[in-house]
């Protein structure tokens, strides 16, 4: 009777870990592609200010008027800064500067530094984004900046600056700043009032050294001015939150009024046009809850921020009524179209949109944000005035896109509207040279006004078919692996999707490039698309098939002459050529071999593999001489290291070649396909004899007291290869087992970092579910519990839940894995 009891206390345990509610670490709202990607890092919506996945502020706002009382459902008010002394982002300034060590007055008014150089500030490395105005390339620099201070009031004064690396700054000979650290964005810093005391109308005196420990540099500075807070807004309560795959939806409660607020990028895998159109809906639904009727307003702004990289860069906008609606459009003023390239960089071409349906209860303009928001709430007016102070910087009294509309007296039933946002890059990636559009421009006809024409046509319909879609994919998730496990593939989804572009080839081809978020930035690298291919799998092998188009081309057109399989083709949204700075050959062709009988399998024929079969044989002919015993090199978890003699690396190279057999034999080459099965079956048991460990195998080939994550095997069933045994995945997953931490499993016995992805694929190993469920809570706990507030980290620490790096990355595509396990069979 005892042990009755216990089984049901722990199976109700279990059901109750299983209902909880999730805590998104960041909830998606806007997600097109790794440019144009709005999240909310807070638990709830208006708690801070909306962000892009890399961590900048890209503010979008919602406040909802109910009988003349205002509230703010979406975003919070940022301070916004006006620029007093601009950085380089703004305009170049003339500086004096050294490379030698000057004297140690050097930072004094009084100084002569006639013997230094003159030029242009900001000044760093030419590799460094935002690009600066001088180049510097030695370790250190001394520079001086005169500057001229208008009549403003030193109290109100903020330092801004971006510095890579160490930085001792001086303001009128005074220390105002040191730090040996560096800053990938521009920061803002307080003055102590020695400094400020200093400050004067007129001449004053900026004066730095930096010095350079390694990679780029830079240095820029300049001065703003914090404006007051024009309002105070009290907060709509939120209830719940949902995040479902193409959805997120808020419930708040705003006095006697329910507002529900819907996100919907309508990313659906299987229509390609849909999926590549640029647009995301925001739609608001307000009902009465005391049975009355009330005048209900909603007004929403979306900050140029949206269109730049830097908050000192300078924007153009523009209103015109257009298909019968309002457009609302800001962009820089120089438009370097595909100017820029790298990891924490931001969009800073082509134009963001905001589109509302025109009609009388509809009202747009563009101008300060804060000063709109100000006047709705006060009056629930819209701020009719077109602001013409342009261009100016984005950060320079923030401006924003904004929209009010005025529901009418609702009161049970629903009232609803909505905005669409979408964004025109213009181009979207070069190629090899050429610059190509996004997929939903490929016919050179299409213009963003047309295209938020045909969103707005489609709206109902898609909003349809999206809910549709969640709640079919959420019971899919389901079924093949419980709650937590579908609420893990729900969060993931658009994360995947939009850590990619996808655009048209010249000859029609669709190419899906995917970009390496927070990683290093490349562009279309084969071991980011082989973690995200389960997702792509499972809805539209041709997306897969898209993502490994580039590295075939690379190889095809003797751009890359290697006899294995490039890591990538650039750094995004550049690519012309691998910029990684080490190849990764077992794992790349290993990783191309498998993703290509996967493709076949899903698609129950190898056409794809015949149409890329002479560089597919050289890659198998490779991994036959090299990829069974590897040597020291990397493999797609490089951040641990580079390890010779990698007993999973090895995996991937069998179960490779044991691919390519099986796509031989499809092919109708029986000869070729029973000699690399045979082939592979015999590296097997080889394998399995120097990986023995005695209970589990091990990290590298005879070193007995390692182990790792064997994730790899997983495509062994999945293919229906069927080359090692089913013991050594048992014995696996039992050893797994006896390992876990908190958050998860480890990735292996080096330390106690994990992959998330990677557990997914291991977890999909057992065959018994209680095991898959065993190593995958942890994982759901991590998610829901983690501290790192940012887009899924899919590379974390199981002691503590905390992101060790990496975000937004499209490798959550992984987490699809047991959903294709279950399709496949």
């Amino acid at each position: 009777m005892k042990k009755l009891v216990a089984c049901i206390f722990i199976f109700f345990k279990f059901l109750d870990l299983q209902a909880q509610q999730m805590r998104p670490p960041a909830v998606p709202l806007v997600t097109i592609d790794p440019y144009t990607s709005v999240w909310s890092f807070a638990d709830k919506l208006n708690e801070e200010p909306t962000k892009h996945w890399t961590g900048r502020n890209q503010p979008l706002n919602g406040l909802i008027r109910v009988d003349g009382k205002t509230y703010q459902f979406l975003g919070a008010e940022a301070p916004v800064y006006q620029t007093i002394v601009p950085t380089a982002v703004s305009e170049a300034y003339p500086v004096q500067y050294t490379f030698e060590k000057p004297a140690s007055d050097w930072m004094k008014p009084g100084f002569s530094a006639t013997a230094w150089k003159a030029g242009k500030g900001s000044l760093g490395s030419d590799n460094m984004n935002p690009k600066p105005t001088t180049s510097w390339n030695t370790e250190e620099v001394w520079l001086r900046r005169e500057i001229n201070l208008p009549e403003v009031n030193p109290e109100q004064l903020i330092l801004t600056m971006f510095h890579d690396d160490n930085v001792e700054l001086y303001i009128n000979g005074l220390p105002a700043y040191q730090c040996e650290c560096f800053t990938n964005k521009y920061q803002q810093y307080p003055l102590s009032k020695e400094v400020k005391a200093s400050l004067k109308k007129g001449k004053n005196l900026l004066a730095a050294h930096v010095k350079n420990t390694a990679g780029p540099s830079l240095i820029d500075f300049g001065f703003l001015k914090e404006l007051p807070a024009t309002v105070v807004v009290d907060k709509a309560r939120q209830k719940a939150v949902q995040v479902n795959a193409t959805q997120s939806v808020y419930d708040f409660t705003a006095g006697p009024v329910d507002l529900k607020v819907t996100f919907t990028s309508p990313l659906l895998l299987n229509k390609l046009d849909i999926l590549a159109r640029p647009a995301s809906y925001i739609t608001w639904q307000a009902k009465a809850n005391d049975g009355k009727t009330h005048e209900v307003k909603v007004y929403f702004d979306a900050a140029a921020d949206l269109a730049v990289d830097q908050p000192d860069q300078k924007v153009a906008w523009k209103k015109t009524i257009t298909n019968n609606l309002n457009v609302l459009r800001v962009g820089t003023s120089e438009q370097k179209v595909l100017g820029k390239k790298g990891d924490d960089v931001r969009i800073d071409w082509g134009y963001l949109y905001v589109a509302a349906p025109q009609s009388a209860q509809t009202g747009t303009t563009i101008t300060t944000g804060a000063a709109a928001r100000a006047a709705f709430t006060k009056t629930g007016a819209l701020t009719t005035t077109l602001d013409t102070n342009l261009p100016r910087a984005a950060s320079d009294k923030t401006v924003a896109l904004v929209v009010v509309q005025n529901l009418g007296k609702v009161g049970a039933t629903p009232v609803s509207n909505h905005v669409t946002l979408g964004y025109d890059d213009i181009y979207s990636v070069e190629f090899f040279g050429k610059k190509l559009p996004a997929w939903w421009r490929r016919d050179g006809n299409a213009t963003a006004e047309t295209m938020l024409a045909a969103a707005e046509k489609e709206y109902s319909s898609l909003i349809n078919q999206c809910a549709a879609f969640d709640k079919r994919l959420y019971a899919d998730a389901l079924k093949a692996g419980g709650e937590a496990y579908a609420k893990l593939c729900a969060l993931s989804y658009r994360q995947a999707i939009a850590a990619h572009k996808l655009v048209a080839n010249t000859d029609g081809t669709p190419l899906f490039f995917s970009k390496e978020n927070f990683s290093n930035g490349s562009i279309g690298t084969v071991d980011i698309t082989y973690p995200s291919a389960p997702l792509f799998l499972l809805y539209n092998p041709v997306l897969v098939q898209g993502m490994m188009e580039p590295i075939f081309y690379y190889s095809e057109s003797g751009k890359w002459n290697k006899p294995f399989a490039a890591h990538d083709v650039g750094t995004y949204p550049l690519a012309n050529g691998q910029t990684y700075g080490e190849d990764m050959p077992v794992e790349e062709s290993g990783n191309m071999l498998i993703l290509t009988a996967a493709i076949a399998k899903a698609e129950k024929n190898a056409n794809y593999a015949k149409k890329h079969w002479k560089v597919l044989t050289t890659w198998a002919e490779y991994l036959k001489k090299e990829g069974f015993d590897p040597a020291n090199q990397l493999c797609t978890d490089d951040f641990a290291g580079h390890i010779a003699r990698n007993a999973n690396l090895s995996i991937k190279a069998i179960l490779g070649l044991a691919s390519y057999g099986q796509l031989a034999g499809q092919l109708g080459d029986t000869k070729t396909a029973e000699a690399y099965q045979n082939l592979a079956k015999e590296m097997a048991q080889k394998w399995m004899q120097l990986a023995n460990a005695g209970d589990h195998y091990s990290l590298v080939f005879e070193k007995p007291n390692t182990w790792s994550q064997k994730y790899n095997l997983v495509w062994d069933e999945l293919l229906d290869l069927n080359i090692f045994p089913d013991e050594v995945e048992e014995r696996e997953i039992k050893y797994y087992l006896t390992k876990q931490q908190s958050y998860g499993l480890p990735l292996d016995s080096r330390k106690t970092y994990t992959k998330s992805d990677w557990i997914i694929w291991t977890a999909t190993m057992a065959n018994n579910p209680e095991d898959f469920q065993k190593l995958v809570q942890p994982v759901f706990k991590y998610v829901n519990e983690t501290t790192t507030r940012m887009p899924i980290s899919d590379w974390h620490e199981t002691t503590d839940g905390k992101s060790v790096g990496f975000r937004a990355r499209s490798v959550v595509g992984g987490y699809y894995i047991k959903m294709l396990d279950q399709k496949l069979k």
